[in-house]
């Protein structure tokens, strides 16, 4: 079996000049083949700039764009291509949107593999510890505080039993946050996990440090990037010194920044996007490095049904891949563009068990939000 194309395809919801938020714009990629096998990935990042990556000419030895150098080759060779692609995109794809290329591809090869011979992805990954995963449901809070009351609900409602927010107005006013923390808290109860995602907005660690000792009393289950992941010392005065468990990772790539982020910032959790950190094949390095150091991980994945599925198959077959984020996005990307999306249901998606990823894209809505 051989490679005979890589396909790009940039959605995009509102007109390019507008504001986009999480999950209105998406890159997706298809591995064509010459048995006909077609695999599915995507990259949650810049589109134009990943369509660049893998589409690029080449420029010298180091500097290749990604198609040009898969064509011809067996797809079934997933981790030799890795580091081919690796290698041969030295310029370009050490880190960020390069990697962020190389993910959407690697999650196409093993749809590929798995539809090749007939085995759920999580099957070529070693076996299934568990049939459906426990999810907490993401959202981006309302401008005013009162109002998450009932968003927080709705979701308890829908059979949650841990919640995330962040994103919007969330981080740049010190009142604000409290309020909204305390209205989610009051709203869903005692029992319901609740963690905050601040998208490095409260910028220092000694205002993170005052404003996480400030919400001690509402009992957060984490605090997720509330600087950035660069900030390795931020995240050591951290990790420790607050109530709440520290979180962080989802902006980095590969093992070595990983290998990196966790012997230095000493976070409780570690949170890599599988369509950004390298795809499955590095998530599983990634996810050994955190076993390594006691560190549970949580992916990050708030896009399209097509991380969702590969975010379901590589926790199904790890041994503490026991929850994962779901986004509440009514992006119809997000909603409609997987025509067999994963359901969540009383607080848990199902593993699936069809060849591959199991991912059927609707065309419909390809043909409407294609750039």
């Amino acid at each position: 079996m051989k490679i005979t194309d890589i396909e790009v395809i940039h959605l995009r919801v509102p007109a390019m000049e507008a504001d986009c938020e999480w999950g209105e714009d998406a890159v997706i990629v298809k591995v064509h083949t010459d048995k006909g096998i077609v695999g599915v990935g995507e990259a949650d990042s810049s589109p134009l700039v990943v369509q660049a990556c893998i589409e690029a000419p080449q420029t010298n030895f180091y500097c290749n764009g990604l198609k040009r150098l898969l064509i011809g080759e067996n797809p079934l060779e997933i981790e030799r291509l890795w580091n081919k692609m690796y290698w041969a995109s030295n310029y370009v794809g050490r880190r960020g949107a390069g990697i962020h290329a190389i993910s959407a591809i690697d999650i196409a090869l093993w749809d590929i593999a798995g539809q090749y011979y007939g085995v759920p992805t999580h099957t070529l990954l070693g076996g299934k510890y568990r049939d459906r995963i426990r999810c907490y449901g993401t959202f981006i809070p309302a401008d005013k505080p009162e109002d998450n009351r009932k968003i927080a609900q709705d979701l308890v409602a829908q059979g949650f039993t841990s919640i995330k927010f962040g994103g919007g107005i969330f981080g740049h006013d010190p009142d604000t946050d409290y309020e909204i923390v305390r209205n989610v808290r009051e709203a869903v109860g005692d029992e319901i996990e609740v963690q905050i995602d601040l998208a490095s907005q409260w910028k220092t660690c000694g205002h993170s440090m005052e404003m996480c000792r400030r919400l001690e009393k509402f009992n957060l289950n984490w605090v997720e990037e509330p600087v950035l992941a660069d900030c390795l010392n931020s995240y050591a005065k951290l990790s420790g010194r607050i109530p709440q468990k520290v979180a962080g990772g989802e902006s980095l790539t590969t093992r070595f920044e990983f290998a990196e982020f966790l012997e230095k910032s000493k976070v409780d959790i570690v949170q890599p996007d599988i369509t950004r950190s390298g795809g499955i094949t590095e998530m599983k390095k990634i996810y050994d490095l955190a076993q390594m150091h006691g560190t549970q991980l949580i992916p990050h994945g708030f896009s399209t049904g097509i991380l969702l599925s590969a975010s379901v198959h590589f926790l199904a077959a790890t041994e503490h891949g026991t929850l994962m984020e779901f986004s509440q996005s009514n992006s119809p990307l997000f909603r409609n563009l997987v025509a067999n999306q994963i359901k969540f249901e009383n607080g848990y998606v199902t593993v699936p068990d069809t060849p591959g990823l199991g991912i059927e894209l609707d065309q419909e809505v390809i043909e409407k939000y294609k750039v």
